[in-house]
């Protein structure tokens, strides 16, 4: 099992986090240690009432809404499943907000609300916009 493409994504997801990172404003809002526990747990920590759409084993995942707008929150039962799951899912696009056996997706600004309450780390998923051919 090769770790290299996984870790390359992580390091390229970091990198990209430092350069946009300095336009923010000065919002220096600390970030609170990672939360834990179970899907419901941490839903209740953002304030929102999950509507359960998978709810297996390995994996429970929910549409949440709250003051700050609409994301999913999934948990799950291992690391690597949680990994594999982030890594297929950033092909997608979209802000991810990852913690300890469970992620939250959302627009940009509903991840770093988020993150205001459940700490964690912001990793960016795949611009395809900027691989179109934009010939003319």
């Amino acid at each position: 099992m090769r770790l290299t493409r996984p870790t390359l994504a992580v390091v390229g997801a970091a990198a990209v986090l430092a350069l946009t990172g300095c336009g923010s404003g000065g919002d220096t809002k600390k970030v609170p240690p990672t939360a834990t526990g179970s899907l419901e747990s941490l839903a209740a920590e953002v304030k929102c009432k999950p509507n359960m759409q998978t709810d297996a084993d390995e994996i429970r995942q929910a549409i949440c809404k709250n003051t700050d707008g609409r994301f999913i929150l999934a948990t799950f039962a291992t690391d690597r499943g949680q990994r594999e799951w982030i890594n297929d899912a950033k092909d997608y696009g979209g802000y991810y907000l990852v913690g300890r056996k469970w992620v939250a997706v959302g627009d940009n600004g509903v991840v770093k609300a988020l993150r205001g309450t459940l700490g964690g780390d912001v990793e960016i998923g795949t611009d395809h916009h900027a691989h179109g051919a934009h010939s003319g």
